[in-house]
């Protein structure tokens, strides 16, 4: 009786607690800031220079490009860390949710380490959540940027974004979205021949 009595109280808290640390962690995660209250702090070496270009005001990377850009459809136009790590579907956001409370309970036990990879890269869906299209009529297209227009280049390859397009790595300019050439030329010698490496 009294086992059950404990775990009827422990189940109660759980489904009390968790709809309730989700909504503050939404409310709070909100704030780049609170992000990197554990992230950015002197000696942990990834997150310094990603929200010091994040800040910038000439964009060196994507995520700089994307920090000084607008959202004009809410009512706080900022770009945010969450926007881009939150997650895009409920399976994606819980995962993200799991990881900040493990990452929160370790931080609280002085066990936290930043750490100095991305253990969970982003998703095309992430990325999606923004950029549904990439073709000739996209407003973010460039005129000499056709890869997209290609419709097996969007589907048939799978190609995650990311492995083109890194984030937080500077590289390139903003007219070429940030692109690193070797990683894409990489990535077009998959079916291309003429990008490959000579190996002379």
């Amino acid at each position: 009786m009294r086992r059950g009595a404990l775990l009827l109280v422990a189940a109660l808290g759980v489904v009390v607690a968790a709809p309730l640390g989700w909504s503050v962690s939404d409310h709070l995660e909100r704030d780049n800031d609170f992000c990197n209250g554990c992230h950015v702090e002197p000696g942990r070496p990834l997150h310094q220079q990603i929200r010091r270009d994040f800040d910038a005001d000439s964009p060196r990377s994507l995520a700089g490009a994307h920090g000084s850009a607008h959202l004009w459809d809410r009512d706080d136009p900022s770009f945010r860390c969450i926007d881009c790590h939150g997650g895009a579907t409920l399976a994606g956001r819980a995962r993200v949710k799991a990881l900040a409370a493990i990452d929160a309970f370790w931080y609280v036990m002085g066990r936290f380490e930043e750490p100095r990879h991305m253990d969970w890269p982003l998703r095309d869906e992430d990325c999606a959540k923004c950029h549904k299209s990439f073709d000739s009529d996209d407003a973010l297209a460039q005129p000499s940027q056709r890869f997209h227009s290609v419709a097996v280049h969007n589907v048939d390859l799978a190609v995650r974004c990311v492995e083109c397009h890194r984030v937080h790595e500077p590289a390139g300019s903003a007219d070429t979205h940030f692109l690193h050439t070797d990683l894409v030329r990489g990535q077009c010698a998959r079916c291309h021949p003429e990008f490959q490496e000579d190996p002379t």
